[in-house]
């Protein structure tokens, strides 16, 4: 889940060349995925949207992620409402992905709710929406889309760092508020925004199928130090800052660690955001994020 559009004026030419690019590379991310995507704009389609969207989510109470009426707005506004839909089942959405453009001087599309249902995981069918998403956006003349994720999910970390290739630009405490759903549970809401430059090589590749790669043993062996890790109980440990490349760690799975030690999640998360939230205050950059957990920062005078 997302919000606020970036700042940055984004908007201008795109070539035909790189649009093209975009339009096969997103066609060949739902064949791989087995899937079609499309906007939607039926009601039957925004509801069946909704509807996973609550799946995904399970907010508690009457705490609606989306409506109907919200999702069939969007769509007559002319921002992105679009889901992906199984090539052999068809009927209710695998996927779906809902933004909205920023203020006309920024023409930047913000990505506000992605999500993809249980039963489809595992077959990037997220790839495959936004890749659609990226063509969808320069066929429109912007240049960047912005979204927030949840600095602590490891493999949401990697899919939005190495696999498409989009870079971190704040880190935003508490962002939402309390949402205590299934994801989120009572935590605060800590998010990273990262901005996702549509034209740029690294993405195009991404986009392709060819992630950023980061290795945490690797940076280590050249000179990176961990400035935030693991002790022996696997609670986190904060060490000085040397030099000019550091990483960061996350647990290996946050969500189950919020039901099974809320106090040791609340210990990462105020820990993840002393650290790695203090480091991009300071002007470092996230260079890359090792699946195994790890979030390489490199720092300004360093570049």
């Amino acid at each position: 889940m997302t919000d606020m559009p970036a700042a940055t004026p984004c908007v201008r030419e795109t070539g035909p060349g790189i649009l093209a690019d975009a339009l096969t590379a997103a066609g060949a991310a739902a064949h791989r995925a087995g899937c079609q995507v499309r906007p939607i704009s039926a009601l039957a389609d925004l509801e069946a949207a909704c509807r996973l969207f609550e799946g995904v989510w399970k907010p508690a109470g009457e705490n609606a992620l989306a409506t109907t009426e919200l999702l069939r707005a969007m769509d007559k506004a002319g921002s992105y409402v679009a889901a992906a839909f199984d090539s052999d089942a068809g009927g209710e959405p695998a996927g779906a992905c809902i933004g909205f453009f920023g203020p006309p001087p920024d023409g930047a599309l913000h990505s506000h709710i992605a999500g993809v249902s249980a039963r489809m995981r595992g077959r990037s069918v997220g790839f495959a929406l936004k890749t659609h998403q990226r063509s969808w956006a320069l066929q429109r003349g912007a240049a960047q889309v912005s979204w927030t994720f949840d600095p602590l999910v490891r493999r949401n970390a990697y899919f939005n760092i190495g696999k498409l290739a989009a870079r971190p630009a704040q880190y935003l405490p508490n962002f939402y508020g309390p949402m205590n759903d299934g994801i989120n549970g009572p935590d605060d809401t800590d998010r990273l925004l990262v901005e996702w430059q549509l034209a740029a090589p690294e993405v195009a590749a991404a986009c392709h199928g060819h992630p950023r790669v980061t290795g945490a043993a690797a940076e280590r062996a050249r000179g990176a130090t961990v400035a935030l890790g693991a002790d022996a109980d696997g609670r986190p440990r904060v060490h000085p800052v040397t030099g000019g490349r550091s990483l960061v760690a996350v647990p290996a799975d946050i969500e189950r660690l919020r039901r099974s030690d809320p106090r040791s999640a609340a210990a990462w998360r105020s820990a993840v955001r002393e650290v790695l939230g203090g480091l991009i205050a300071d002007g470092w950059r996230v260079t890359g994020f090792d699946r195994a957990g790890w979030y390489l920062l490199t720092d300004k005078d360093t570049r």
